[in-house]
């Protein structure tokens, strides 16, 4: 039985750390926002994001590469009014980079 999970090599992690300015994020919903992080390529995961901050009721609840140098961050605001993230906070990110010789199955 064949799966679609990729396997492989990590080549590298590195953690990169950018100054962010996210929009407010509406009552009780999750939404995506867009960032640039120079040097993530297409193929690279992004295993963690760090927030230094904490904002009661907004959390992170996923991470992506949606295009080289660019991740989308998916903000979570559990509580009844809308909540803008701090401004101008540095975000650490850690990426993983695959092992482009590995193929996949």
């Amino acid at each position: 039985m064949s799966s679609m999970i990729p396997r492989g090599n990590i080549n590298k992690l590195q953690i990169v750390s950018v100054a962010l300015t996210p929009s407010a994020v509406s009552a009780n919903t999750t939404a995506q926002q867009t960032f640039t992080v120079p040097g993530v390529k297409t193929t690279d995961v992004v295993i963690s994001v760090e927030k230094p901050s904490h904002q009661a009721g907004l959390g992170i609840v996923g991470a992506r590469v949606t295009a080289a140098d660019t991740v989308g961050i998916t903000f979570s605001n559990n509580t009844g009014a809308g909540i803008t993230p701090t401004a101008g906070e540095t975000y650490d990110f850690v990426i993983a980079r695959l092992d482009s010789t590995q193929a996949v199955f």
